[in-house]
């Protein structure tokens, strides 16, 4: 049922049993991104990998023909290795020799249909933890936001009127609170390093068990220092796939639940009505960094209007766009925003250093880094 944000399934094209490539002589690689690197990435590449061949087309998210207008089918015969957002070949056929796939994005939901990933060995290996530094600040500003009235005394300001909101006790700091984190990746670890320096514990929830200290690991790609790669911030480890386990996990007492799981078949509508109804003993601050449809907006704007939690924070809606007029704008405490929480300036350099991680595994025929379960879809 719900599924953290690291996984490697062994087995894949491009795995420990590959042959070393050291110069990846036969290699191509083609980037169709709207993140365009620095003049000198390609210099540097080809010098630490001679034998590679580097293409760069300006490619949008939302542009339909990869590569632009330019851009042919038989462009794709001779590239083996493939940085997008959003722009795959239609199949195998098209790209004979594909072998591994860089999305620049955290999520693989938009791959998981696509006849690449079903039927093919092609490895897809997405950017989780090159945007977990800013989606963790995103997560605690405006949890901290809430909690201090800040949108409030905006409204106010805005109004020209210095008036004060309440007594000063009634103002909960993070100091003591509890913070569950459903989905224990890149994000959820970085949101758990935050949360431990302003005095608050975390509680862990992960689809498998993480009984040794080994499983508790995280192999995924962070930004040198940061997050928590051992595995040793949480107080309490939770992990299951049925509704009993999480509705255990969701009656700790939360006073922030960060919604971080990737959006499968099986994460779909994961908090709805019941859980909600679970949340309310602690009404607890909801914050979905994630995924809209992980969340059912209709019961959401229930529980928020009904006081059941007390207030959300959503970087994703369902629907997205978030169409005007649409009632959740108007929800009882909440803040939205337009999935934004993942922008920094440093995106591009970091999916770059992710892809020459990888690029360094593929010439030493090592697994590499952030690959896509075909079993789990994240």
């Amino acid at each position: 049922m719900v599924a953290n944000s690291t996984s490697v399934e062994h087995g894949s094209a491009v795995s420990a049993a590959a042959p070393p490539n050291k110069s990846l002589d036969g290699h191509k690689l083609l980037i169709l991104s709207d993140l365009a690197p620095p003049k000198d990435f390609f210099k540097e590449l080809q010098t630490k990998f001679p034998g590679i061949k580097v293409e760069y087309r300006y490619t949008p998210w939302v542009l339909k023909v990869p590569g632009g207008e330019g851009f042919k089918v038989e462009d794709w015969k001779d590239v083996t290795i493939l940085l997008t957002g959003n722009a795959f070949p239609a199949s195998r056929e098209i790209a004979p020799k594909l072998q591994y796939v860089q999305l620049q994005s955290a999520g693989a939901n938009m791959v998981l249909k696509h006849p690449l990933f079903l039927e093919t060995d092609v490895a897809f290996c997405t950017a989780n933890g090159v945007a977990g530094p800013q989606i963790a600040e995103w997560v605690i500003a405006t949890f901290l936001a809430f909690q201090h009235t800040i949108p409030a005394y905006l409204d106010l300001q805005r109004q020209g009127t210095w008036k004060r909101l309440g007594e000063h006790m009634g103002i909960e700091d993070a100091v003591g609170r509890r913070v569950g984190i459903l989905g224990y990746g890149s994000i959820g670890r970085q949101v758990a390093r935050l949360a431990q320096a302003l005095g608050a514990e975390t509680y862990a929830y992960t689809l498998h068990p993480k009984k040794t200290p080994e499983s508790r690991r995280d192999h995924a790609y962070a930004p040198p220092g940061l997050g928590d790669p051992e595995g040793v911030l949480p107080k309490k480890w939770f992990s299951g796939e049925t509704k009993e386990e999480l509705h255990e996990f969701l009656s700790q007492g939360f006073d922030l639940l960060v919604v971080s799981v990737p959006l499968t078949d099986k994460t779909r509508h994961l908090l709805a009505g019941p859980e909600f109804e679970i949340l309310k003993a602690r009404k607890t601050f909801v914050s979905n960094i994630a995924r809209g449809a992980i969340i059912k907006t209709d019961d959401l704007i229930d529980a928020l209007d009904k006081g059941l939690i007390r207030g959300a924070a959503l970087d994703v809606t369902d629907p997205e766009p978030l169409p005007d007029g649409h009632p959740l704008w108007k929800a009882k405490n909440v803040i939205i925003t337009p999935h934004v929480s993942g922008n920094s300036t440093a995106y591009t350099e970091r999916v770059l250093a992710l892809l020459e991680n990888n690029l360094t595994r593929l010439s030493e025929g090592k697994e590499l880094m952030n690959q896509v379960s075909r079993r789990d879809g994240y």
